[in-house]
C-alpha cells in the first residue's frame, strides 16, 4: 500500500457499478478490501488478489473485524438495492437494505474512527425535475420507496458529517452504462432490468423483446424518456407502475 494512502473497503464491490470502482482504485494506485454477499454480484469480478469477504454489511462483527484488521481508512458504499419496480412492491426491504444497513455501516465506522465515505446513490431522490439540466443544488423529491430510501441515508450522512470528523459524498447517477474497456467488469445482472443491458440482450436473441412502459408522457410518441438527449428534455423517471404500451 503506498503509504500516503489510506486502504479503501468497497461494499457490494462485486456489482456492476462496485466492481468498476475497484477496478479505478487499483488502476491509481490504492489498495482494496472488498465485501459483498454475492445475491446480484458475481466473484469473478474482483481480482483474486483482493481481500474479499462474502457477507452483507449489515454483519456487525465482521464489519468491525475487517475495520480492525484491514486498517480501512475509506468506505466506497455500494451495496443495496436498486431496482425502483422492486421497491415499489417490497418497500421494507428497501428501507431495511439501503437505510438501516448503510446506517449501521455507518455507526461502525464512526466507533472505528474512520472518515471518509463515499455513498453511491441515485439521481432518482430528485423526483421529476423542476429545472434543466439537474444540478447538485436541485431540490430533492423522490416519488418511490427507492429514492426515498437512498435519500434518507444521504440525510444521514449529512447529519454525521455536522456532529463528527467524517468527510462524504453522494454520487447521483442518471443512466449509468457501459463495461470496462479491459474487460474485466460489465453489466451482467441475470434478469436486469437497466435498458442498454436488456436492449443487448434483446440484440443478440437472449430475450424475444424490449418492453416500453407508458402511453402518454409528453414525448413524440407518447412513451417515456429517461436522459438527458440533445434537446435538453428529460422525462420519466421510471414510473413506478405502468401498463406495458410494446410488447412483441
Amino acid at each position: 500500500m503506498t503509504p500516503s494512502r489510506v486502504l479503501v473497503l468497497v461494499t457490494g464491490g462485486a456489482g456492476y457499478s462496485g466492481s468498476h470502482a475497484v477496478a479505478a482504485l487499483r488502476d491509481a494506485g490504492w489498495d482494496v478490501a472488498v465485501i459483498d454477499n454475492l445475491r446480484t454480484g458475481f466473484r469473478y469480478a474482483i481480482p483474486d488478489d483482493v481481500a474479499f469477504y462474502e457477507d452483507g454489511i449489515e454483519n456487525k462483527a465482521l464489519k468491525t473485524q475487517i475495520f480492525s484488521e484491514r486498517g480501512i481508512g475509506a468506505i466506497m458504499h455500494f451495496a443495496g438495492s436498486i431496482i425502483v419496480t422492486e421497491s415499489v412492491e417490497k418497500p421494507l426491504n428497501y428501507y431495511r437494505n439501503n437505510t438501516v444497513n448503510s446506517h449501521g455501516l455507518v455507526t461502525t465506522a464512526i466507533a472505528a474512527g474512520i472518515r471518509h465515505f463515499i455513498f453511491s446513490s441515485t439521481a432518482v431522490v430528485c423526483g421529476n425535475p423542476t429545472a434543466i439540466p439537474i444540478g447538485e443544488t436541485h431540490p430533492t423529491a423522490p416519488i418511490n420507496p427507492y429514492g426515498r430510501s437512498k435519500l434518507m441515508t444521504e440525510m444521514m450522512l449529512a447529519d454525521t458529517a455536522e456532529a463528527h470528523v467524517f468527510n462524504f459524498c453522494a454520487l447521483r447517477y442518471f443512466n449509468v452504462a457501459g463495461a470496462d474497456p479491459d474487460l474485466r467488469t460489465g453489466q451482467s445482472t441475470a434478469g436486469a432490468t437497466h435498458l442498454i443491458e436488456v436492449a443487448v440482450e434483446a440484440a443478440l436473441g437472449k430475450r424475444d423483446y424490449v418492453a416500453v412502459y407508458g402511453t402518454d408522457y409528453d414525448a413524440a410518441d407518447g412513451t417515456g424518456v429517461r436522459g438527458t438527449f440533445g434537446s435538453g428534455q428529460r422525462k420519466c423517471i421510471y414510473p413506478a407502475r405502468a401498463e406495458m404500451a410494446a410488447a412483441p
